[in-house]
């Protein structure tokens, strides 16, 4: 699995890849988390507000943190 946080580093950005790399571990899945900071990248993927999340290149959610359990939700 490919996940990728999209955001230029706010703390928002940071949160969501900490609670990305958690729910990763507490669902024993492998995936290679990265974070894409470029904005042309960014907006490549239709995103016009930070933070989102893309899962193996699908954006599940853009322009807010959503909690652990929502995470592991998109994950599965």
């Amino acid at each position: 699995m490919n996940i990728q946080i999209l955001g230029t580093g706010c703390h928002k950005c940071t949160t969501l890849a900490q609670a990305t790399a958690q729910a990763v571990a507490e669902l024993g899945m492998a995936a290679h988390i990265s974070k894409v900071t470029d904005l042309k990248e960014i907006i490549a993927f239709g995103v016009m507000m930070t933070p989102a999340l893309a899962v193996n290149g699908i954006v599940k959610v853009a322009g807010r943190v959503p909690g652990l359990a929502e995470i592991k939700c998109m994950l599965q």
